[in-house]
């Protein structure tokens, strides 16, 4: 059991329905005269659903101990996405659970499934992919005014980003997974 004040970005805990939450952000507030509160931001694990509401700090969570995985990515079938484990286990994971992560998904990409009681909940893509970019628009000459980004397509997922404005059709760059963005070109 964790208190509000100790939960954390990515803690999973139950609620009261006994649904699976995950913490995506925690603000702790202690006012002079007031009790302190933690302000929960949480998601269901489960149909996805963001909630935010506020806790006093001293509100006790059943904690969730969750299994991580390394797995590959196999196949999509119909709105199933397929992964394979180290021992050729297959576990399949829904399109409504799968995030951002659709975006860069590309077959034998290496990454961890989250698992709760052996069934996989969803992925954890590396921080850093490398992805080509399948189009993008070319530089407007004498355009160096700051820090100059322009739209870029990805090949194989479609995705759409911000770019350098050095960035031209068939490079392959580096995104940061975890906040959308383009880090380099390589």
């Amino acid at each position: 059991m964790k208190t509000a004040q100790e939960l954390r970005s990515g803690n999973v805990f139950r609620d009261a329905d006994g649904q699976l939450m995950i913490v995506v952000k925690g603000e702790f507030s202690k006012s002079g005269r007031n009790a302190s509160v933690v302000k929960l931001k949480y998601k269901s694990l489960k149909t996805e659903r963001v909630k935010e509401e506020v806790f006093k700090a001293d509100v006790k969570f059943d904690t969730v101990e969750l299994d991580y995985k390394p797995c590959t990515y196999s196949y999509q079938s119909n709105s199933m996405y397929v992964f394979m484990d180290e021992e050729y286990n297959q576990y399949e994971i829904g399109a409504d659970m799968m995030g951002d992560a659709l975006n860069y998904l590309q077959e034998e990409m290496p990454c961890e499934l989250v698992l709760y009681e052996n069934q996989a909940l969803a992925i954890e893509l590396p921080k850093i992919v490398v992805c080509e970019i399948e189009y993008t628009e070319p530089s407007v000459r004498g355009d160096t005014v700051g820090k100059v980004t322009k739209p870029a397509r990805l090949k194989g997922t479609g995705y759409e980003l911000q770019v350098s404005a050095i960035c031209l059709t068939g490079d392959k760059i580096e995104i940061d997974t975890r906040t959308n963005e383009f880090k380099r070109r390589l």
